[in-house]
């Protein structure tokens, strides 16, 4: 079945005998059972739900994964599969993080006994040599939050399988529809579904897809335990805003690569990143193991004046978090997503007083860059 057609169809069983097109919110939190020792299948919606059920099946499929699980948050999916380890374990992550997932390695995962190596991925080289007996795992972003680096998944992949390391993917920033890090040799792919699966900035969710049963059963005997599941009406808001995640993300991307070119041309702006310009370090990865480079783009402008001048002056473009909405927003990393990094280590990499953020909406391309030249070059 084609992806399109999955993020619609993608589970027929819609435990619904009236014929409702939209699938029902099960708003329940227990199931009676038929009789004693036996069960309709839910027991219990912390442990499953029917509608986060059919939420889970269609995400499986669009990620060619064998199990997902739907979580209250990106950073409650993260939080748990770090509980997949010991204190002990050591870890190789990518070293532009999403500031939450920093900030929970950095403040709960070390107190909690685990081990982390820090490296820009995108450099292959830096990598194996950072692998120790207790290496348990590598975690990668890619592209990066916020300095868009692009990692070769597979190439991360045969070095893990080599020494018997999992691999961890964040794929929030492409999502399935423009990269799939399974078939790539990915073995747990996480997601905030608060970005653009859900796509309408008005919930949170996230979720944690693998290939493996066993990691499964221990994901979900975690997820049941400690609690953080999606709730039913959370979970048919996803499943609704997927339905409509391959024509948004067309619209995004092509939204993006028409202000990417545009603010490569403005005097005030001192770089640009974005995957999808020929110049990007990461131009021709992004070609090989994705059908498409997403909508997020960073750029640095000559003076912190400047950012002032465009935060203070957009009135179509929010200046807010998140991303990944129809909306564009636009995020000061250092004061927001970032602004728990040390300064020092921040800027060493690149998050700067002078770079900004932009998630790119659905919006006419044209509204939007005369926003922006009207907040960046007076017009």
């Amino acid at each position: 079945m084609d992806f399109n057609t999955l993020c619609i169809h993608g589970n027929n069983d819609k435990y619904d005998t009236t014929g409702a097109v939209s699938v029902p919110i099960f708003q329940s939190a227990t199931f009676a059972h038929p009789a004693v020792g036996e069960s309709t299948g839910f027991d219990y919606s912390r442990q499953q739900n029917p509608t986060r059920e059919h939420l889970e099946k269609i995400m499986s499929k669009l990620e060619g994964g064998l199990d997902a699980i739907a979580f209250s948050t990106g950073m409650a999916a993260i939080g748990t599969v770090m509980e997949l380890f010991a204190p002990g374990d050591h870890f190789i992550a990518s070293d532009d993080l999403y500031g939450g997932s920093h900030r929970l390695f950095h403040q709960i995962s070390m107190k909690n006994g685990l081990s982390f190596d820090f490296v820009n991925t995108s450099d292959l080289p830096l990598i194996e040599p950072l692998i120790k007996p207790n290496t348990k795992a590598i975690f990668i972003e890619t592209p990066t939050n916020p300095m868009m680096q692009v990692t070769d998944i597979e190439a991360v992949a045969q070095i893990a399988q080599k020494h018997e390391l999992l691999l961890i993917v964040d794929n929030t920033f492409l999502t399935p529809y423009f990269q799939q890090p399974i078939k790539l040799g990915a073995d747990i792919v996480i997601h905030s579904g608060t970005k653009y699966l859900g796509g309408h900035n008005d919930t949170l969710a996230g979720f944690a897809v693998v290939k493996d049963e066993k990691i499964s059963e221990r994901l979900r005997f975690i997820y049941k335990t400690t609690g953080a599941c999606l709730a039913p009406f959370d979970s048919w808001l996803l499943i609704r805003g997927i339905k409509t995640l391959p024509i948004r993300m067309d619209k995004q991307q092509e939204n993006a690569m028409k202000l990417a070119n545009w603010l490569n041309e403005q005097k005030n702006v001192k770089t640009v990143h974005y995957a999808g310009l020929p110049t990007h370090p990461g131009y021709e990865i992004s070609k090989r193991q994705g059908t498409g480079f997403g909508a997020m783009i960073s750029f640095e402008v000559d003076s912190e004046v400047m950012v002032r001048k465009i935060l203070e002056g957009v009135s179509l473009i929010q200046y807010a978090e998140s991303l990944g909405g129809v909306e564009t927003l636009i995020t000061y990393p250092m004061l927001q997503t970032h602004g728990d990094i040390p300064k020092e280590e921040r800027e060493a990499k690149g998050i700067n007083e002078c770079l900004l953020r932009l998630s790119v909406g659905i919006e006419s391309t044209d509204d939007l860059i005369d926003e922006l030249a009207r907040v960046i070059k007076g017009e």
